[in-house]
C-alpha cells in the first residue's frame, strides 16, 4: 500500500507500506518506495520538490487478535505500541487519539479515587468495548487473510467479510488465528528469482545512505551495538546460502552489509544508520537479531515528520 498526505508549505509526505510476511528474499521494500515514486501519478507530483526527511518503522498490524496486555502498573500502551492500526484502511492515527482520550480519562478517574501506581483496568475495557474495539473488531480477518491468500485474494476475502459484517454483526469465519510469522513466511532463494531494480536517478528515486542522512540519526560510535545477533555464524553460513542474506535488502537504512575482501566475506553491521525501524527484529529468517534500546537517547532526530 501507500500513502500520499498533503502539509502546508507545498510540503508532502509519500510513504509506501510492505507487508513483512512476503515470501521473495529478493525483495528490496526499500527500492519498491523508490520504484513507487516513479509512477506517472506520483511524478508529476513530486516534480520540481526536494527531499526535507527521510525515516522508517514497522508499523503493527495484527489487529485484535494481537492486542497486547496494554494496561499494567503505573502505565499503559498507547497507539501503535498497543498494535490498534486499521489494515485495510492503512489508517492508525484515530485509534490513536481514541487510546490517548481513554488512556487520560482512566487516569483521571484514578486519581480522583485517590489511586496510585495500580493498573488502569479502566482503559483495558475501553480499548475492547469502545469505538477501537468496534473498529477493529470487523476488520480482524484482514490480516490471517492476506497471510494464507496474499494481498489479492485476502483483500477479496476480507472486503467480503467487512461487508458481510456490516449488514449481519457477525462474521461467517468467526476470528480467524494468524499463521507463520513474518520470520517463518521468508522462503528460500532458490524458489525465487533475484529482482533487478533501476538504479536511483538522484531526482525522484534516491540511495539508502543519502536518504538516512536526512534522518538525523545519530550514536555514539564508542558505545556496545545496539543490534545484537544471537550467533553470528548465522548470516555467513547459514542465512546467505539459503535466503541471499535478506538483512542486505530488508533494512530501510542499509544498516548491514556483506563486504567482500580478499576472497573473504565478512558480516558487517553499521548500526549508526539505524532509524530504529526494528524491521530485522521481526524479519531476521532466522530470528538471531535482537533490537535493544541505544545508549542516552541515540537514534533519528526527524526534521518536518
Amino acid at each position: 500500500g501507500s500513502f500520499v498526505y498533503h502539509l502546508d508549505n507545498n510540503q508532502v509526505y509519500v510513504g509506501y507500506i510492505v507487508d513483512l510476511n512476503y515470501k521473495n528474499p529478493y525483495l528490496f521494500p526499500y527500492m519498491e518506495f523508490q520504484k513507487f515514486k516513479h509512477h506517472p501519478k506520483i511524478a508529476n507530483m513530486l516534480k520540481g520538490g526536494k527531499r526535507v526527511a527521510y525515516g522508517a518503522r514497522a508499523v503493527t498490524k495484527g489487529g485484535v487478535q494481537s492486542i497486547p496486555k496494554v494496561a499494567f502498573p503505573g502505565g499503559a500502551l498507547l497507539g501503535c505500541s498497543a498494535g490498534l492500526v486499521n489494515l485495510p484502511r492503512i489508517k492508525g492515527n484515530h485509534n490513536a487519539m481514541h487510546s490517548g482520550i481513554d488512556a487520560a480519562e482512566a487516569a483521571f478517574k484514578a486519581i480522583n479515587a485517590g489511586r496510585s501506581g495500580d493498573i488502569l483496568h479502566d482503559y483495558s475495557e475501553s480499548i475492547g468495548n469502545g469505538p477501537i474495539g468496534r473498529d477493529l473488531k470487523k476488520v480482524r480477518n484482514v490480516a490471517p487473510l492476506n497471510g494464507r491468500f496474499g494481498p489479492l485474494a485476502g483483500l477479496v476475502i476480507g472486503g467480503f467479510d467487512m461487508w458481510f459484517q456490516s449488514i449481519f454483526r457477525f462474521s461467517i469465519l468467526g476470528t480467524l488465528k494468524h499463521g507463520k510469522s513474518d520470520a517463518q513466511s521468508t522462503e528460500e532463494a532458490k524458489n525465487h528469482k533475484e529482482i533487478l531494480y533501476p538504479k536511483p536517478d538522484g531526482v525522484l528515486s534516491f540511495d539508502r545512505l543519502t536518504n538516512v542522512s536526512f534522518s538525523m540519526t545519530n550514536h555514539e560510535e564508542a558505545q556496545p551495538p545496539h543490534l545484537r545477533l544471537s550467533d553470528k555464524e548465522v548470516p555467513l553460513n547459514f542465512n546467505l546460502p539459503k535466503y541471499s542474506e535478506p538483512a542486505q535488502r530488508y533494512c530501510p537504512a542499509g544498516v548491514y552489509e556483506i563486504v567482500k575482501e580478499d576472497d573473504e566475506s565478512r558480516f558487517v553491521i553499521n548500526f549508526q544508520n539505524c532509524v530504529h525501524c526494528k524491521t530485522c527484529d521481526i524479519k531476521d529468517p532466522s530470528e538471531n537479531i535482537t533490537w535493544a534500546t541505544p545508549q542516552g537517547g541515540d537514534g533519528p532526530n526527524y526534521p518536518n515528520m
